[in-house]
């Protein structure tokens, strides 16, 4: 038999349902979901029925709600309601606007349960915990290889197709991906939306800004699996492992002594031009 207690949770537990019932008497035949009015139940059962019947009349691109579409429509009319209180970029959506002043706050409140590491989209979360899963679920058609984030399933498939969708309309460099695209405007515009909190220096680039910010903070998040060295930057990690591994990638194209490294080939270039210079050959 259920304790006192237990059966008082239940009972509360039952009434909490039933008050809920009554706050939302209309349910989906489907799905089961409730809602608060007969007019939310006709917009979640196109999510069943596949209908969408607001269509822009520029393009006629269907939607599901009505507010989809008036954000949509900002697309074609350029406007942009929604400016950053800290330097004034503008946006289609507020959510977007709330997404993009993270950069300026710091703010990261969605976290990895596994690792701890935070993040300002709950995207990226999302990507981040298949480093811990192992899953990836995007896999390219053309040549089977699987990927954890979907950006970079896309920008993978370009290698086989050789599009370049993105063009710059100052110069007309084309580009992969939207993303690099929105980076490179940077040079024409110089924005620089990345802001070091402690010294006040800015960056055109998030990577840029998070390894500027380990030069305050002490911060070597790349260790070397082999020997237990620390990094800064991925990078250097990579030419660091050669050690172990032994792999020298790089090579003078005249001596063809082989290198771990690209600088190292620059260096020997400079010095062999110096002996040359010396002995006249």
């Amino acid at each position: 038999m259920l304790g006192h207690s237990a059966s008082v949770r239940n009972m509360s537990s039952s009434q909490e349902q039933k008050d809920v019932d009554r706050r939302r008497p209309h349910s989906c035949q489907q799905c089961g979901k409730s809602f608060i009015t007969p007019w939310h139940l006709q917009c979640h059962q196109r999510i069943h029925s596949g209908e969408k019947p607001y269509v822009c009349q520029q393009c006629g691109k269907p939607f599901r709600f009505l507010a989809n579409l008036v954000t949509h429509r900002r697309i074609h009319s350029g406007e942009k309601p929604y400016p950053c209180s800290h330097c004034g970029k503008s946006f289609r959506v507020a959510a977007s606007r709330r997404e993009h002043e993270r950069i300026h706050t710091g703010e990261k409140p969605y976290g990895c349960e596994r690792c701890g590491k935070s993040f300002r989209l709950s995207g990226l979360l999302q990507e981040h915990r298949r480093v811990h899963s192992g899953e990836k679920p995007h896999r390219c058609e053309h040549c089977g290889k699987g990927f954890g984030h979907l950006s970079s399933y896309r920008r993978h498939r370009h290698i086989h197709t050789g599009e370049k969708p993105y063009g710059c309309e100052r110069c007309g460099k084309r580009f992969i991906d939207a993303g690099s695209l929105d980076v490179h405007r940077r040079v024409h515009t110089g924005e620089k939306p990345y802001t070091c909190e402690q010294c006040g220096k800015s960056f055109s680039h998030s990577a840029t800004h998070r390894q500027h910010r380990r030069l305050h903070t002490g911060e070597k998040p790349y260790g070397c699996d082999v020997c237990g060295k620390r990094f800064t930057q991925c990078g250097p990690l990579q030419v660091h492992r050669r050690i172990h591994t032994g792999e020298k990638p790089y090579w003078c194209d005249r001596c063809k002594t082989n290198f771990y490294c690209s600088a190292q080939v620059k260096s020997h270039r400079c010095s062999r031009a110096g002996q040359e210079a010396d002995t006249g050959s």
